[in-house]
Protein backbone atom coordinates (compact mmCIF):
# COMPACT_ATOMS: atom_id res chain seq x y z
CA UNK A 1 0.00 0.00 0.00
CA UNK A 2 1.11 3.54 -0.72
CA UNK A 3 0.12 6.27 1.73
CA UNK A 4 -0.30 9.74 0.27
CA UNK A 5 -0.44 12.68 2.65
CA UNK A 6 -0.68 16.42 2.14
CA UNK A 7 -0.36 17.44 5.77
CA UNK A 8 -3.03 18.80 8.08
CA UNK A 9 -3.25 22.47 7.09
CA UNK A 10 -3.65 22.77 3.33
CA UNK A 11 -5.05 20.73 0.48
CA UNK A 12 -2.74 19.79 -2.39
CA UNK A 13 -5.01 18.82 -5.26
CA UNK A 14 -2.19 18.69 -7.82
CA UNK A 15 -0.53 15.83 -5.89
CA UNK A 16 -3.79 14.00 -5.16
CA UNK A 17 -4.96 14.22 -8.80
CA UNK A 18 -1.59 13.03 -10.10
CA UNK A 19 -1.49 10.06 -7.73
CA UNK A 20 -5.10 9.17 -8.56
CA UNK A 21 -4.19 9.25 -12.27
CA UNK A 22 -1.18 6.91 -11.94
CA UNK A 23 -2.65 4.46 -9.39
CA UNK A 24 -3.93 1.95 -12.01
CA UNK A 25 -0.36 1.55 -13.32
CA UNK A 26 0.88 0.18 -10.00
CA UNK A 27 -1.71 -2.45 -9.11
CA UNK A 28 -1.53 -1.79 -5.37
CA UNK A 29 -3.79 0.13 -3.01
CA UNK A 30 -3.28 3.86 -2.57
CA UNK A 31 -4.70 5.54 0.54
CA UNK A 32 -4.78 9.33 0.62
CA UNK A 33 -5.07 11.91 3.37
CA UNK A 34 -6.27 14.80 1.20
CA UNK A 35 -6.79 17.73 3.53
CA UNK A 36 -9.49 20.19 2.51
CA UNK A 37 -10.44 19.54 -1.12
CA UNK A 38 -13.43 19.26 -3.43
CA UNK A 39 -11.68 16.62 -5.58
CA UNK A 40 -12.87 13.06 -4.97
CA UNK A 41 -10.30 10.46 -6.13
CA UNK A 42 -11.70 7.60 -8.20
CA UNK A 43 -8.76 5.15 -8.00
CA UNK A 44 -7.89 5.28 -4.31
CA UNK A 45 -9.51 5.53 -0.94
CA UNK A 46 -9.26 8.92 0.69
CA UNK A 47 -10.18 10.91 3.73
CA UNK A 48 -9.62 14.58 4.54
CA UNK A 49 -7.87 13.68 7.81
CA UNK A 50 -7.00 10.60 9.80
CA UNK A 51 -6.70 10.56 13.57
CA UNK A 52 -3.13 10.27 14.88
CA UNK A 53 -3.34 6.55 15.74
CA UNK A 54 -4.96 5.63 12.43
CA UNK A 55 -2.42 7.70 10.48
CA UNK A 56 0.50 6.11 12.34
CA UNK A 57 -0.91 2.64 11.63
CA UNK A 58 -1.34 3.40 7.92
CA UNK A 59 2.17 4.84 7.71
CA UNK A 60 3.65 1.79 9.43
CA UNK A 61 1.91 -0.56 6.95
CA UNK A 62 2.82 1.47 3.85
CA UNK A 63 5.48 0.26 1.45
CA UNK A 64 5.98 3.90 0.45
CA UNK A 65 4.86 7.33 1.64
CA UNK A 66 4.16 10.07 -0.92
CA UNK A 67 3.90 13.58 0.44
CA UNK A 68 4.23 17.30 0.06
CA UNK A 69 7.73 18.38 1.11
CA UNK A 70 6.78 18.83 4.76
CA UNK A 71 9.55 18.05 7.21
CA UNK A 72 7.14 16.41 9.68
CA UNK A 73 6.29 13.71 7.15
CA UNK A 74 9.95 13.28 6.24
CA UNK A 75 10.76 12.70 9.92
CA UNK A 76 7.86 10.23 10.23
CA UNK A 77 9.15 8.26 7.23
CA UNK A 78 12.67 8.20 8.72
CA UNK A 79 11.38 7.03 12.11
CA UNK A 80 9.40 4.23 10.47
CA UNK A 81 12.27 3.41 8.05
CA UNK A 82 9.99 4.01 5.05
CA UNK A 83 11.03 5.37 1.66
CA UNK A 84 9.32 8.64 0.80
CA UNK A 85 8.52 10.55 -2.38
CA UNK A 86 8.28 14.31 -2.00
CA UNK A 87 6.49 16.64 -4.37
CA UNK A 88 6.86 20.22 -3.13
CA UNK A 89 4.01 22.69 -3.11
CA UNK A 90 4.67 25.77 -5.23
CA UNK A 91 3.82 29.32 -4.29
CA UNK A 92 3.47 30.33 -7.95
CA UNK A 93 0.59 27.86 -8.27
CA UNK A 94 -1.11 29.20 -5.14
CA UNK A 95 -0.28 26.07 -3.11
CA UNK A 96 1.65 27.85 -0.36
CA UNK A 97 2.79 31.28 0.82
CA UNK A 98 6.37 30.83 -0.39
CA UNK A 99 8.63 28.22 -1.99
CA UNK A 100 10.23 26.83 1.16
CA UNK A 101 9.10 23.33 0.13
CA UNK A 102 11.19 23.59 -3.05
CA UNK A 103 14.17 24.45 -0.85
CA UNK A 104 13.44 21.54 1.51
CA UNK A 105 13.18 19.11 -1.41
CA UNK A 106 16.42 20.41 -2.92
CA UNK A 107 18.25 19.87 0.38
CA UNK A 108 16.93 16.31 0.69
CA UNK A 109 17.52 15.25 -2.92
CA UNK A 110 19.93 12.34 -3.13
CA UNK A 111 19.53 11.12 0.44
CA UNK A 112 18.93 7.43 0.80
CA UNK A 113 15.23 6.57 0.66
CA UNK A 114 14.12 10.08 -0.35
CA UNK A 115 12.91 10.63 -3.89
CA UNK A 116 11.85 14.02 -5.21
CA UNK A 117 9.35 14.72 -7.97
CA UNK A 118 9.57 18.43 -8.72
CA UNK A 119 6.22 18.18 -10.48
CA UNK A 120 3.62 15.66 -11.57
CA UNK A 121 5.57 14.70 -14.71
CA UNK A 122 8.27 13.18 -12.47
CA UNK A 123 5.90 11.49 -10.03
CA UNK A 124 5.47 8.08 -11.72
CA UNK A 125 9.24 7.58 -11.94
CA UNK A 126 9.79 8.72 -8.34
CA UNK A 127 7.09 6.32 -7.09
CA UNK A 128 8.65 3.47 -9.09
CA UNK A 129 12.06 4.21 -7.57
CA UNK A 130 10.58 4.52 -4.09
CA UNK A 131 8.82 1.16 -4.32
CA UNK A 132 11.96 -0.51 -5.66
CA UNK A 133 13.99 0.93 -2.78
CA UNK A 134 12.28 -1.19 -0.12
CA UNK A 135 12.58 -0.47 3.60
CA UNK A 136 15.29 1.94 4.71
CA UNK A 137 17.98 0.69 7.05
CA UNK A 138 18.61 2.64 10.21
CA UNK A 139 21.50 5.04 9.66
CA UNK A 140 23.91 6.19 12.32
CA UNK A 141 26.02 9.19 11.43
CA UNK A 142 29.79 8.80 11.84
CA UNK A 143 29.70 11.47 14.57
CA UNK A 144 27.00 9.65 16.53
CA UNK A 145 28.81 6.34 16.08
CA UNK A 146 32.02 7.85 17.49
CA UNK A 147 30.14 9.45 20.41
CA UNK A 148 28.50 6.12 21.28
CA UNK A 149 31.88 4.36 21.15
CA UNK A 150 33.50 6.94 23.44
CA UNK A 151 30.62 6.88 25.94
CA UNK A 152 30.55 3.06 25.99
CA UNK A 153 34.31 3.03 26.58
CA UNK A 154 33.98 5.52 29.41
CA UNK A 155 31.18 3.51 31.05
CA UNK A 156 33.20 0.28 30.94
CA UNK A 157 36.68 1.63 31.68
CA UNK A 158 36.16 5.02 33.33
CA UNK A 159 38.49 6.63 30.77
CA UNK A 160 37.79 8.91 27.84
CA UNK A 161 39.55 7.86 24.66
Amino acid sequence: MILITVGMQLGFDRLIRAMDRIQPDFGIDFVAQTGPTSYVPSNMSSKAQFGPAEFEELASRAALIVSHAGIGTVLLARRLLKPIVLMPRRAGLGEHRNDHQLSTAAQLTGRRGIFVAVDETELRNAVTLGLACGPIEHEISPTLDRLQTVVAGFVTSGQLR
